[in-house]
């Protein structure tokens, strides 16, 4: 949900929906947030929001609650943030040109972090068991780009620290919603408790001694 509403913030901002569909998509997502919540239906949407802004704060964004007020609820209704006819998107005429904004990888990294956040969230508070689980979760059940690997395998690959570094820079520049979790200090891999190191690679170290271990048991 996270990733919905960043999308929502950055629609009120004044940019286009076909425009933060694309960043989402470039980046390997197999939908844009915008489309997807067409898809899910902005009534939903609307509800979950307002259901998570108790717990988590925020704002719902005011375009959504009158879109869903003016009956605009996406696919289901025939409008939403794009038009539909018998469920499917309405084609322009023309072919449609895309403007991207000049700072892509700073919405890349709105949508994207985020998501990555309160991944790593759920791992600190034991809502799920470990990454690996994470990771399968996010790809079969949200449609994570696959290519990446999961959202923390994503982390990994890109580098802890540069994560971190980009959320608190996110944080300066767009509020506390992108304030760096806990668990990224002490995030785990796998059920057996293998450690990432703060530039986001296995600690080798403790790696060989749990296999000395092994060794010496049989």
């Amino acid at each position: 949900m996270p990733y919905l509403m960043e999308a929502m913030i950055l629609l009120e901002e004044g940019n286009l929906p076909a425009a933060i569909d694309k960043i989402a998509i470039d980046f390997g997502m197999p939908m844009g947030p915008i489309a997807l919540a067409d898809k899910v239906g902005l009534d939903v949407c609307l509800s979950v929001a307002e259901n998570l802004i108790q717990y988590f704060g925020g704002a719902v964004p005011e375009r959504l609650k009158a879109m869903v007020k003016s009956g605009k609820l996406g696919v289901k209704s025939g409008e939403g943030f794009y038009a539909y006819k018998n469920g499917k998107k309405i084609k322009t005429t023309k072919p449609e040109k895309i403007d991207l904004p000049s700072k892509i990888s700073d919405m890349t990294d709105r949508l994207i972090l985020r998501m990555l956040n309160e991944s790593v969230a759920c791992l600190a508070e034991n809502v799920i068991s470990n990454a690996d689980l994470l990771d399968a979760g996010m790809i079969f059940g949200t449609g994570f780009a696959p290519f990446r690997g999961g959202p923390i395998q994503y982390a990994k690959t890109r580098g802890i620290n540069v994560i971190v570094s980009r959320l608190e820079a996110l944080t300066r520049k767009y509020g506390q919603r992108f304030m760096p979790q806990d668990g990224w200090k002490n995030l785990t891999l796998n059920n057996n408790s293998s450690s990432m190191d703060e530039a986001g690679f296995v600690n080798t170290e403790q790696r060989s001694q749990d296999h000395q271990m092994g060794a010496e048991a049989h």
